[in-house]
């Protein structure tokens, strides 16, 4: 290994990663509450 070695792409590739996983929880969470948050909209509007 040379002495002097950059690290950067592997921070990048961490962070995107976490991005990714982070992503793929929001997707999750609004795919089981997306129907829901849309009906409890659905009728506040009919309400009105």
């Amino acid at each position: 290994m040379l002495p002097f070695q950059s690290q950067d792409g592997q921070g990048l590739v961490e962070y995107a990663l976490i991005l990714v996983l982070v992503a793929m929880i929001v997707i999750g969470i609004l795919l089981l509450l997306g129907p829901i948050i849309g009906n409890a909209f659905s009728n506040i509007v009919a309400n009105i």
